[in-house]
């Protein structure tokens, strides 16, 4: 015998598909929804929580439930050179960008190949539109490649790395990780997004050409807004060429 949220869900979902509740639109209010379906707020929730992980329904804090309108996709771009991926294809989006100084712990030391307790500047990036985040990225680069008297919050410093770019010339070798996997308690809350989700994650390490890492990314896209695009170039051999 299914449980009793599953049929408030089900209920609820019909009147999304079909058109009975509109994308953008606010639901009862969990009181509300809760009186009309003769459950208690706890069941009421978990049907709730079924449709946010389905991607129907989102929940703003402090405004309620509300069906959730149809995503475009972003467009990432890898590799390095390019525009910020997240707004060169998207000039509605924005970013809202946050820096300061940490210490290194943990997998960044491993990530930037420094010792424990090194400095190093985080910038926090999210990447919405309106009210509806797109993409979430941590950035980390060694305090020491940061320009003398350039403080972590000064714009030049936040547009360079809002843009994926060290302050200094292109790095020697850029790779990229990539996979999908579900969201870290933050991501959700931070993309909100349910625990059910999947995130297309992809780390990128640049270095130099002495092997020094100059930057650590760590990026985390819901999976139904965003395409990824990476593009492979083959250098010929300089004999190949005269052949």
């Amino acid at each position: 015998m299914r449980s009793r949220h599953h049929d408030i869900a089900e209920d609820l979902r019909q009147q999304i598909t079909a058109g009975n509740l509109q994308p953008g639109e606010r639901l009862l209010s969990e009181a509300g929804l809760a009186d009309r379906y003769k459950v208690s707020t706890v069941t009421l929730r978990k049907a709730l929580a079924m449709l946010q992980g389905e991607g129907l329904v989102e929940k703003i804090h402090g405004k309620g439930n509300f069906v959730r309108r149809p995503h475009r996709k972003t467009l990432y771009v890898g590799g390095w050179g390019t525009l910020d991926p997240w707004t060169a294809a998207e000039p509605t989006l924005s970013v809202t960008v946050r820096s300061t100084t940490i210490q290194a712990r943990g997998h960044l030391t491993t990530l930037l190949k420094v010792p424990t307790g090194s400095p190093i500047v985080e910038t926090t990036c999210l990447t919405h539109e309106g009210e509806s985040p797109h993409g979430l990225a941590r950035i980390y680069v060694p305090r020491y490649l940061v320009s003398a008297g350039v403080r972590d919050d000064d714009s030049p410093y936040r547009n360079a790395v809002t843009r994926f770019a060290v302050l200094g010339p292109p790095p020697a070798v850029l790779r990229e990780t990539v996979c999908a996997r579900p969201p870290t308690p933050d991501e959700a809350s931070a993309l909100r997004i349910g625990y059910a989700s999947v995130v297309l994650s992809i780390t990128r390490i640049a270095t130099d050409s002495t092997d020094r890492v100059v930057e650590a990314t760590l990026l985390a896209f819901p999976g139904d807004r965003v395409n990824a695009v990476f593009t492979t170039h083959h250098e010929l051999d300089e004999r190949q060429t005269q052949g």
